[in-house]
């Protein structure tokens, strides 16, 4: 099904909550716009020379942002030649197509005044990243914070910050997404999102969450995937990447900071969203979430 097909019975089905959504429109303008960066591409493993939209330097209210992380394998990337060069990092994973097509989602299906590029951002050390109202991160089964970037980013989610992370799979994974995180928010538990939490609710009733499979799904025809768990005992196993998991970290009253997204791939879901082999039910879900999750972050 083409995404605008998708877009369209989403935007249809809607349930419209019209003086929330207004709202939104007034919360972005404090943000100190002059402060931001301006909008970069970075190499990725993917894609290269993917169309720029237009407005990739307009000032708008909100912005995604997309984290750039040091992961296992070196920062700045430099340990592992990739295409005769050097390793882009599993931050890029699905980047800049599934960034761009999920913007165009969000500037349909609600009225957050957004631009259409994402905008990369790190935890380097200066102020920049406190710009941007919510983070995404992908392929977190591969992050290593040093301890000054988790500071960073315990202060981002402390002041008010959102972070989503997604696209990790099985035992091993998790445990290193939790190894940076729990440094990162000391102390703080994560848990599951029970089904009344009103993150699932803002937009959308997500009274029903399954598992939003990857683009692995067209070759293997698996819906789910085991990441670095794939062997035990030399034989390949896949039981820890079977159950999806929606966690998420809580603040001192009871707002999300950290919404956890693992055994799935919501990123993929946004990326090959146009594809008619990819069933819309899971790119429906992921839209569904992905809107509920923004306008919570605006909202509470």
């Amino acid at each position: 099904m083409p995404i605008h097909a998708i877009l369209k019975a989403l935007l249809i089905s809607m349930r419209l909550r019209h003086a929330l959504l207004v709202a939104l429109l007034g919360l972005g303008a404090g943000i100190a716009l002059l402060a931001q960066r301006p909008f970069k591409e970075y190499p990725a493993v993917e894609y290269g020379n993917f169309p720029i939209p237009a407005d990739s330097n307009t000032k708008t209210d909100w912005v995604r942002a997309r984290l750039r992380y040091p992961d296992i394998y070196g920062y700045p990337f430099k340990s592992l030649p990739y295409n005769g060069g050097e390793f882009p990092g599993r931050w890029t994973m699905d980047y800049p197509r599934s960034d761009r097509h999920l913007l165009a989602g969000v500037s349909r299906l609600t009225r957050i005044n957004t631009r259409l590029t994402e905008q990369v951002v790190d935890l380097e050390g200066d102020d920049d990243v406190f710009n941007w109202p919510i983070m995404y991160a992908v392929e977190v089964g591969y992050w290593l914070l040093p301890d000054d970037q988790a500071k960073q980013l315990g202060e981002y989610l402390k002041r008010g910050g959102f972070l989503m992370v997604d696209d990790f799979h099985g035992d091993r994974e998790w445990e290193q997404f939790v190894y940076s995180m729990n440094r990162a928010l000391p102390g703080r538990e994560i848990v599951d999102i029970p089904d009344n939490d009103p993150i699932l609710h803002t937009i959308y009733d997500v009274s029903e969450r399954f598992q939003v499979p990857g683009a692995q799904y067209f070759d293997s025809g698996m819906e789910f995937e085991a990441g670095r768990d794939v062997y035990m005992n030399g034989e390949k196993d896949y039981r820890a990447g079977k159950t999806p998991h929606w966690r998420a970290i809580y603040d001192d009253k009871g707002r999300v900071m950290v919404a956890i997204c693992h055994n799935m791939d919501l990123g993929d879901a946004w990326e090959v969203s146009d594809e008619p082999r990819y069933p819309e039910k899971w790119a429906s879900l992921a839209y569904r979430i992905a809107m509920n999750y923004f306008v919570y972050d605006l909202t509470h």
